[in-house]
């Protein structure tokens, strides 16, 4: 290093605060010599963004237009995917179509669990026997018109 000098007038001050000024400078010059570029590429980014935005609103104010945001719509998708489920658990497990409605459950697996003990309440009805069925014969009023008739003829003769 070299020896340490006093300075003794301002002139000589001033030289030393100058030069290093001068490399403060040419240092902040050389760290932010790309300045421009990235403030135009910052107003370019901007740009897009907001031509973005407005695709996005306009596609949404489609969406809109249709009376459904896109939440909605995916809300309907899983209604519907839900309710085909239901449908074809009743049907492999033996419910009623009307029932697929009033099983319950976040899952396939906890449906089908559903769908079981329903069906296990649920008791189909067996076939009639032969001959349990009224005859429409005993009922029939013509038929028990003309019995009554021979029946008078009978009597009269």
């Amino acid at each position: 290093m070299s020896e340490f000098k006093a300075i003794e007038t301002q002139e000589q001050l001033d030289a030393i605060i100058g030069e290093r000024i001068r490399r403060a400078e040419t240092k902040a010059a050389e760290k932010y010599a790309d300045y421009d570029s990235i403030k135009k590429q910052n107003d370019e980014l901007t740009a897009q963004i907001a031509d973005l935005t407005k695709q996005i609103k306009a596609k949404d104010e489609a969406i809109a237009g249709n009376g459904a945001t896109v939440d909605e719509l995916k809300a309907k998708i899983k209604d519907y995917e839900t309710r085909s489920v239901k449908t074809r658990i009743a049907h492999e497990v033996g419910l009623p179509y009307q029932l697929a409605d009033k099983l319950s459950g976040d899952d396939e697996d906890a449906i089908r669990e559903d769908a079981k003990k329903m069906a296990s309440f649920i008791k189909t009805p067996a076939a009639p026997i032969g001959g349990v069925e009224p005859t429409h014969e005993e009922n029939d009023p013509v038929k028990s018109d003309m019995a009554a008739l021979a029946k008078q003829l009978q009597e009269v003769f």
